[in-house]
């Protein structure tokens, strides 16, 4: 496919990625994109992919559109163009195929750039993705369009497409983090808590309580690990194992005056 001559969703996936210098050499015509002809996940998402749709259909009881339908415009300087998979209603759907590793959570978080995109093309809402994990599940998750992430996104984007314009390397730059946190997913949001005393000091002290918890379990099973078959009790100054009718053994704290 030819890539030159407009930026993409997956071009914004690499750009917000910190991939320039690969990019901007195709996007000049210096190298030619990669043959994903004999990618065997690119390939399986393409097979899959109506397959994918047709299961979002019946879990979500609807009817999409558009499918495959191509959007172009010129957003500020840039040339942007998007092929969605389909339409439903005022939302884009996505169908990924992705490995069974791999969460709703990460899918959205590698794809918001994209997605961004396009929605922003198609003036949508926001977008599904329809998602196979391997080959025993699915999930669906809907992500708004968020504007001011897409409207940061976009500098970002634009500031790339200055070095393709210029004939410029890009060398030495830092692409700025873009969070996530404010973009609703399901309807709901994130939010980063490292500056609330008060969840923070929450957070320790339940952080500590785990770890304590934990030691406390490990030496539990440590103890009754060292009981043997044939012994109805063990003890020492500080507690006793016992071994009650049933088999089963009970630990009990010894006090000064047992």
């Amino acid at each position: 496919m030819e890539r030159k001559g407009f930026i993409g969703g997956s071009d914004c996936v690499k750009i917000m990625n910190g991939d320039w210098l690969e990019l901007w050499q195709i996007k000049t015509g210096r190298v030619e994109s990669d043959d994903l002809s004999r990618n065997i996940a690119v390939q399986l998402g393409s097979w899959t992919e109506d397959f994918n749709l047709e299961w979002f259909e019946h879990e979500h009881d609807c009817i999409l559109s558009d499918q495959q339908r191509e959007y172009e415009l010129e957003i500020g300087i840039v040339p942007a163009k998007g092929i969605i998979d389909a339409k439903w209603g005022s939302f884009i759907v996505e169908a990924k195929h992705t490995n069974p590793y791999k969460s709703m959570d990460d899918v959205i978080e590698y794809y918001m750039p994209q997605i961004q995109l396009y929605c922003y093309l198609a003036k949508a809402d926001g977008a599904y993705f329809s998602v196979i994990f391997g080959n025993s599940k699915w999930e669906s998750a809907h992500v708004s369009f968020n504007h001011k992430y897409f409207d940061f996104m976009w500098a970002v984007v634009s500031d790339f497409w200055g070095y393709v314009v210029r004939d410029e390397e890009p060398i030495g730059i830092q692409t700025p983090d873009i969070s996530i946190d404010k973009v609703e997913v399901d309807n709901m949001v994130k939010r980063d808590a490292s500056t609330d005393n008060q969840f923070i000091d929450a957070a320790v002290t339940y952080i500590n309580g785990y770890e304590h918890n934990r030691v406390f379990e490990n030496a539990k099973k440590d103890l009754k690990q060292m009981v043997g078959s044939n012994e109805r009790e063990v003890y020492c100054d500080h507690l006793t194992i016992k071994r009650d009718k049933r088999g089963s053994l009970r630990i009990t704290r010894r006090t000064n005056n047992d």
